[in-house]
């Protein structure tokens, strides 16, 4: 069966993973997402539902609280397997992936996969979201323990500043979280008790 432009219906499915594989790492607009793939908003919310019952995506759920701040209320889609979503953008090699200008949300939705899974595997019980408020206060990843509230921020290069770490502690206290941990490439791992800066490998051998 084919479309009437002359596309198979592979072709059309193709395009249209590609085209939800491009708002990795976004807060979702269904209707947006709709008109981009030429299908309606209940149509993506299907499509999405499966891609997620398959393990596909994960649409991380935005943290709510009794903040007297306006807070993003939609969720973050991110493609679970990282080689996937690098084969549906068409990325050749390193040098291809680093110059890619979302290399950011890529590497921020592999530091959570490999998060959540670790923690996992260690048998712990947690709801992970995120936290963007309006005015610019963002938590990549909220680990909610029910006693204990994890904050952490993923960033990509090797050398975070100070200003990192105070940007995350602003925004932890707004949830008040016992935790405040920011994941990048570094190799200097430093840990206060309270705030942790770290590389995922010292995160999972330490911390999960």
């Amino acid at each position: 069966m084919r479309p009437r432009n002359g596309r198979t219906c592979s072709n059309v499915c193709e395009e249209r993973l590609i085209r939800i594989a491009a708002v990795h790492g976004q807060t979702l607009n269904a209707s947006q997402l709709g008109k981009s793939l030429d299908i309606s908003y209940k149509t993506v919310k299907s499509y999405l539902g499966y891609l997620e019952g398959a393990f596909l995506i994960r649409q991380l759920q935005p943290y709510f609280t009794n903040l007297k701040k306006r807070l993003v209320k939609s969720p973050k889609l991110y493609w679970r397997d990282s080689g996937l979503l690098h084969s549906l953008l068409n990325v050749q090699n390193e040098d291809n992936l680093l110059s890619a200008p979302w290399v950011g949300a890529s590497w921020e939705g592999f530091i959570i996969e490999q998060v959540i899974n670790a923690l996992k595997l260690r048998d712990m019980t947690f709801w992970p979201y995120f936290l963007r408020t309006n005015d610019g206060y963002e938590i990549d990843l909220v680990l909610d323990f029910g006693k204990e509230k994890w904050a952490i921020e993923i960033k990509l290069t090797s050398a975070p500043d100070l200003s990192a770490i105070q940007k995350l502690n602003k925004a932890a206290d707004l949830i008040d979280a016992s935790r405040r941990i920011l994941i990048s490439r570094t190799t200097d791992n430093i840990d206060n008790g309270k705030v942790v800066s770290c590389n995922l490998e010292w995160f999972i051998k330490d911390l999960a």
